[in-house]
C-alpha cells in the first residue's frame, strides 16, 4: 500500500521568473473537490457558493523559484489529478454551486485563461500506485517532462514534447493541411503576436466548431465496413473476455452476443466517445465489453490500422499507425515531435499489443518516493 502522501518536486526549467502551479483533483478517500493552496503542502477543500462563477477563498497559486530550480508540494491520495502550469501569468478556476470546479478551457474564448501560456499533466495517487501520464488529448502547448521515483531508487521518465515542440507540431499541421485541405491549419492557435499558443487535438477543433472534419473519416470507415462484411474482425480484449469476433451485418459491425457498432463519424472517431463509442449507444448488460471494444476499435481508426490488421490490436508495430492518407494526423504530428515518440494524443492511445511498451507516456508504480513534474527543457 502506498504512503497516504506523495512528494512531489515542481521544477521550473522554463526561461521565465514567473510560473505558477496548480495541483487539483478528487480527494480519494471523501470524493471531494481538492486543490493545495499557495503554500505546497496543506489543502483545500472549496465549498458550494451561492452563485456561478464565484472565485476560490483560498490563493491555490504555487509560485515556482527561478529557471533551474524546484519547488516542493505534498498531495493527498487523490483521483483525477491534474498539475497545471502557467507561464508569466495566473490562472484563474471558478466555482460553481455543488460545488463543481470551473477549470481553465481552451474551447471557450471567452474562458479569462483562454489567451495565455498554460498546460497539465494527469496523475491518480491512490492506495495502490501513483499513475501520471503527460497528455496531448486535448491541446499542445508547454513542455513537460515526469520522472517518478521509486523507495528502492528504480527511475520512469517521460519527456514528452521538447522546447520548440509546440511549433514543430504547428509546422507539421500546416503541412498537412496543404497535402489534403482538411483544416488541420484550423487546429493553430495564435496569440496577439502571431506566434503559436497552443495546437488542438481535432476533437477540441470539432467542439469549436462543428464543421471542422466533417465527413473526414468516410472512406476509410465505408473501407473497413466493406472489408469486415466477409471477413471477421477479431479483437483481443485483454481481459476477461478473451478474443471477441465480428463482422458487418445489416451495416452494423456486430459482436455476437455482446453488441454492435453503426458506422462514426470522424467527430465519434476523435472523441472516442460519441455517437456509436457512447455508453448510451451500448446495451446495458455489456457495458464493460462493449465499452473494451471501443477502445480497441477507436485506436485502430485513429491510427488507421482497422482496415489492414483483423486482429486488434495484436501483432502492430508503432511503425505501422498513421500510415493512411486519411487518419489522425495531430497524433502523427504530435508522437512525431515527442521524444522517444511518447505522449497521450487521444483518448485510447495508451491501447496496444500485451507485452509491447505503449506510446501513451505514462509514468506508474506502486511505492512511489518523489513525483517530478518539470514545467520547460532540462
Amino acid at each position: 500500500m502506498t504512503n497516504s502522501t506523495l512528494n512531489i518536486q515542481l521544477q521550473n526549467q522554463t526561461s521565465s521568473n514567473t510560473v505558477y502551479a496548480y495541483i487539483t483533483g478528487i480527494d480519494a478517500s471523501n470524493g471531494s473537490f481538492v486543490l493545495i493552496p499557495a503554500d505546497g503542502h496543506s489543502t483545500y477543500y472549496p465549498q458550494s457558493p451561492s452563485t456561478v462563477g464565484s472565485p476560490l477563498a483560498v490563493d491555490c497559486g504555487i509560485r515556482l523559484g527561478t529557471p533551474g530550480s524546484s519547488t516542493p508540494a505534498t498531495i493527498p491520495r487523490m483521483a483525477g489529478g491534474r498539475i497545471w502550469f502557467c507561464i508569466n501569468d495566473t490562472l484563474t478556476f471558478l466555482l460553481n454551486p455543488g460545488p463543481g470546479l470551473v477549470e481553465p478551457s481552451v474551447s471557450n474564448q471567452s474562458d479569462p485563461n483562454y489567451s495565455k501560456t498554460w498546460g497539465f499533466c494527469e496523475f491518480t495517487f491512490n492506495d495502490l500506485q501513483l499513475f501520471a501520464n503527460i497528455t496531448y488529448v486535448d491541446f499542445v502547448s508547454l513542455p513537460i517532462q515526469l520522472s517518478l521515483t521509486n523507495t528502492s531508487n528504480a527511475v520512469q521518465t517521460v519527456l514528452g514534447i521538447p522546447s520548440g515542440g509546440l511549433e514543430t507540431v504547428c509546422s507539421g499541421l500546416n503541412a498537412q493541411n496543404a497535402v489534403d485541405n482538411a483544416g488541420w491549419n484550423q487546429l493553430i492557435v495564435n496569440s496577439s503576436n502571431g506566434q503559436p499558443l497552443r495546437a488542438l487535438s481535432p476533437n477540441t477543433g470539432h467542439v469549436m466548431n462543428n464543421n471542422l472534419f466533417a465527413g473526414y473519416y468516410d472512406s476509410y470507415v465505408n473501407q473497413v465496413w466493406s472489408q469486415y462484411t466477409s471477413t471477421n474482425l477479431n479483437i483481443d480484449t485483454q481481459a476477461q473476455w478473451g478474443v471477441v469476433s465480428g463482422t458487418v451485418q445489416n451495416g452494423l459491425l456486430t459482436f455476437p452476443g455482446v453488441g454492435t457498432f453503426a458506422k462514426p463519424s470522424a467527430a465519434d472517431i476523435f472523441s472516442c466517445s460519441t455517437g456509436p463509442f457512447s455508453a448510451a449507444a451500448w446495451p446495458p448488460a455489456n457495458v464493460a465489453q462493449m465499452g473494451n471494444l471501443t477502445a480497441r476499435i477507436a485506436a485502430a481508426l485513429n491510427r488507421s490500422t482497422l482496415a489492414t490488421n483483423a486482429n486488434q490490436p495484436d501483432g502492430e508495430s508503432v511503425g505501422v499507425y498513421y500510415q493512411q492518407p486519411v487518419t489522425n494526423h495531430y497524433s502523427r504530428i504530435v508522437h512525431a515531435a515527442s521524444a522517444w515518440g511518447k505522449g497521450y494524443a487521444f483518448p485510447y492511445d495508451d491501447v496496444g499489443p500485451s507485452g509491447v511498451d505503449g506510446v501513451a507516456g505514462t509514468v506508474s508504480d506502486g511505492d512511489p518516493s518523489v513525483f517530478t513534474v518539470t514545467v520547460g527543457d532540462p
